[in-house]
């Protein structure tokens, strides 16, 4: 099967002061190879030490980094977390100038879209689309019908962060530009509401399924998920966190697992979205995106 995720992957320093790597699509990819989807990870990072070390650890991870281009100038982006008392986390940024903004300046961007194009699925976020100019998300649009006309899938997840657009009106368009070739829908139901303004989980799922997508997940945090497609309507509880650290990248370790057990165990979407809950109750109680190994190991969580 192939898999490929577009996106970005960063420096993270942590509430506790370590120094670790994320990213929110860089966090799906990680999750998804930990449970046997093999991803090919597309993106951009520089030539310094500090990027090999980034290129290292993901390779060690499985994600596969055939497309990961090299930007002779610039490096990684960084964020740091900050966390409330609840284990809620807020970001900063310093991504201005990074690699991964300057991919489709790298030669060999062509040629990394031509494979991706040929993907059985495609991994996009809203970051990911914020992260670029308008004509480059419209290349981006370009790929995932290619992906859908050639019978492949594309995943996506909202995941808005406003300050990473000029307007919310931006990204709302952005989004509705992609929405027809998207095949499966993961918003959060927080993102989708400052995009949409839909609050209410089934008016929310109803809009993606009116935009496009054939199967909708809206993640609700504590409160579960809430599932829409042709197989499958209804809510799905929340797996019960034996400590909560860090909620940062729950609903990117929610989405590998989620595809994970459609793709690979082809799960009903209920089914699903239990095996995207388990992990991301793994994955909160843990600082930073990714939670050590085994979890999110294929068998080693729910």
């Amino acid at each position: 099967m192939k898999v490929f995720v577009l996106g970005e992957g960063m420096v993270e320093q942590r509430a506790d002061g370590v120094l670790a790597y994320g990213g929110d699509a860089l966090n799906t990819a990680v999750y998804m190879a930990r449970a046997g989807l093999a991803p090919q990870f597309v993106s951009a990072v520089g030539r310094d030490d500090q990027s090999n070390a980034l290129a290292e650890a993901w390779g060690a991870e499985g994600v596969g980094l055939d497309h990961l281009r090299r930007h002779p100038t610039r490096a990684p982006g960084r964020y740091a977390i900050a966390i409330n008392a609840q284990g809620e986390r807020s970001f900063s940024y310093d991504r201005d100038r990074s690699a991964a903004r300057a991919f489709f300046q790298i030669d060999g961007w062509r040629e990394a879209f031509e494979a991706m194009a040929q993907a059985d699925l495609l991994y996009l976020t809203g970051v990911t689309l914020s992260i670029f100019t308008e004509a480059e998300r419209g290349l981006i649009g370009d790929l995932a019908s290619r992906v859908r006309a050639n019978g492949g899938r594309v995943a996506f997840d909202a995941n808005y962060r406003r300050l990473g657009w000029p307007s919310p009106a931006a990204a709302r368009d952005a989004v509705e530009q992609l929405a027809a070739h998207i095949s499966i829908a993961l918003p959060s139901i927080e993102d989708h509401a400052a995009l949409f303004g839909d609050e209410a989980p089934e008016a929310a799922a109803k809009r993606w399924r009116w935009m496009g997508a054939a199967e909708v997940v809206i993640k609700l945090g504590a409160a579960g998920a809430f599932v829409l497609s042709s197989e499958a309507e209804g809510f799905v509880p929340a797996a019960n966190p034996a400590r909560i650290a860090d909620t940062t990248a729950a609903g990117d370790a929610f989405n590998a697992a989620y595809l994970a057990a459609r793709l690979l165990a082809g799960a009903d979407p209920k089914a699903a979205a239990r095996s995207g809950a388990a992990l991301a109750a793994e994955v909160i109680g843990w600082p930073g995106a990714i939670a050590p190994r085994p979890v999110g190991v294929a068998g080693a969580v729910g």
